[in-house]
C-alpha cells in the first residue's frame, strides 16, 4: 500500500497545478489588455463549440456543415430573452413586459440548449438515411435557410431586425453577480474586469462540458456511436438503433451549440446574421479534424489553435504588409496564412495534431474497464 501513494501523488499533483494555472490565467491576460480577454473568451466559446461538434463528428462520423444553425438560434434566443427586441416590436408582449422579458439566465441557458436540441432533432429526422457528402450537402442547406431567415425576418413582424441585428442584448448573471460590470474587492485592493469575470465562468462551462463529453464517450451510448462510425451495417447487425443514435448525437450536440450561442450573445452585447455564415461551420469542423476527431484533448487543441491563430497572425501579416508597401492587403493575407497552415499541418499529420493513441479506445479494453 505504501509503494501506491507515490504513484498517486504524481497525477494529482499535476492535477493541482493545471487548476492553479487555470484561475490565475484570467489574471495574468487582464494584466496584458482587455483585446487578449476578450480573445481568450472567445476561444473559449469556440472550445464549447468545438466538443458539440466532436460529439456529431467524432463520435458519431456526421458530417454536419450546419452546426452554425444551432449556434444562431441559442445567440438569438437569449438575446429576445434578455433585451428589448421583442417588447418594441410585439405588441402582447410589450403589454406584458414593456421594459423588456429581463429572463432569468438560470432559465435563458437551458431553454437555449433546449431549443438547440429540438432543431437538431428536427434536422436529424429527415437525414436519417444519408451519409456522407449527401448529409453534409442537407445540412449545409440546413444552416444557410436559417441564417437567410434571420436576415429576412424584419417583416411583417419584425422578430431578429434584419441584417443590423438585435442590440443590447443582456449580460450574464450567475448567482446574483452581473458579469457585465467588473468586480471590486477592496479587501485585496482588487478588480477584477468584466471579461476576466466572462473568463471564469467560460472555463468553469468548458470544464462541465469536457466532463459530460468525457463520460459520455466512455458510456455504452460512447461505444455505439463508435461501432456506427467505424460501419453502420455491422452496428445495425449487433442490433445497435442506428436512428435513436444518430437523433441523440445530433441533439446533444445542438444543445452545447446552443448553450455557446447564449454565452456569444452575452459576451457581445449584439447578434447579426453575420456572425453565423457557413464560414463559421467550416471552421468548427476544421478544429475537430485539426486537432483530432474522438479526442477531446486535440479537440480543445484545435479549437484553441484555429481560434487564436487570426490574432496571433496580426504580427505576422502587419510586416508583410508595410514590407510589400500595402500591396499585401492584411484581409486576404490572414485567411491566406491561415489556410497554409491547414494544409501544412494535414500534410505531416493526417489524423491530427493530437489523435487518440491507436488501439487506445478500442471497444475491448473499454469493456473490460466496465
Amino acid at each position: 500500500m505504501q509503494d501506491l501513494a507515490p504513484k498517486k501523488a504524481g497525477p494529482r499533483r499535476r492535477s493541482a497545478t493545471v487548476i492553479t494555472a487555470l484561475l490565475l490565467l484570467p489574471l495574468a491576460l487582464q494584466a496584458l489588455g482587455a483585446h487578449w480577454l476578450r480573445t481568450a473568451d472567445l476561444c473559449l466559446i469556440y472550445v464549447l463549440l468545438a466538443v458539440g461538434m466532436n460529439i456529431v463528428v467524432g463520435y458519431a462520423g456526421l458530417l454536419d456543415l450546419g452546426f452554425v444553425a444551432f449556434y444562431a438560434t441559442g445567440a438569438y434566443l437569449a438575446a429576445w430573452l434578455s433585451s428589448t427586441h421583442l417588447s418594441e416590436h410585439v405588441a402582447w408582449i410589450q403589454a406584458l413586459a414593456p421594459a423588456g422579458l429581463s429572463t432569468p439566465w438560470g432559465l435563458i441557458l437551458p431553454a437555449a440548449a433546449l431549443l438547440a436540441a429540438v432543431l437538431g432533432l428536427l434536422l436529424g429526422a429527415p437525414t436519417l438515411r444519408l451519409r456522407g457528402d449527401y448529409l453534409a450537402l442537407v445540412t449545409l442547406g440546413f444552416g444557410e435557410i436559417l441564417r437567410l431567415l434571420l436576415i429576412n425576418l424584419s417583416a411583417p413582424l419584425n422578430l431578429t431586425n434584419g441584417a443590423r441585428g438585435i442590440g443590447p442584448t443582456g449580460s450574464l448573471q450567475l448567482a446574483g453577480l452581473d458579469l457585465g460590470h467588473p468586480l471590486r474587492l477592496p479587501g485585496l485592493g482588487l478588480e477584477i474586469a468584466s471579461l476576466t469575470l466572462y473568463c471564469y465562468a467560460l472555463l468553469g462551462l468548458v470544464a462541465l462540458a469536457l466532463l459530460a463529453s468525457h463520460r459520455l464517450q466512455h458510456s455504452r451510448t460512447g461505444r455505439a456511436w463508435r461501432a456506427m462510425r467505424e460501419d453502420e451495417l455491422a452496428a445495425a447487425a449487433m442490433g445497435i438503433p442506428l436512428a435513436r443514435m444518430k437523433l441523440l448525437a445530433f441533439g446533444l450536440g445542438a444543445a452545447l451549440g446552443g448553450v455557446a450561442g447564449s454565452l456569444f450573445s452575452a459576451l457581445q452585447g449584439f447578434v447579426s446574421p453575420e456572425a453565423f455564415s457557413l464560414q463559421e461551420s467550416v471552421l468548427i469542423v476544421a478544429m475537430v479534424v485539426l486537432g483530432g476527431q474522438g479526442h477531446l484533448p486535440g479537440v480543445v487543441l484545435g479549437a484553441l489553435l484555429l481560434s487564436a491563430l487570426p490574432e496571433l497572425l496580426r504580427y505576422v501579416a502587419g510586416p508583410l504588409q508595410s514590407w510589400s508597401d500595402g500591396r499585401l492587403d492584411a484581409g486576404v493575407l490572414r485567411p491566406l496564412l491561415i489556410a497554409l497552415t491547414l494544409v501544412l499541418t494535414m500534410r505531416w499529420r493526417p489524423h491530427g495534431l493530437w489523435p487518440a493513441r491507436p488501439g487506445g479506445n478500442t471497444l475491448s479494453k473499454e469493456r473490460s474497464a466496465d
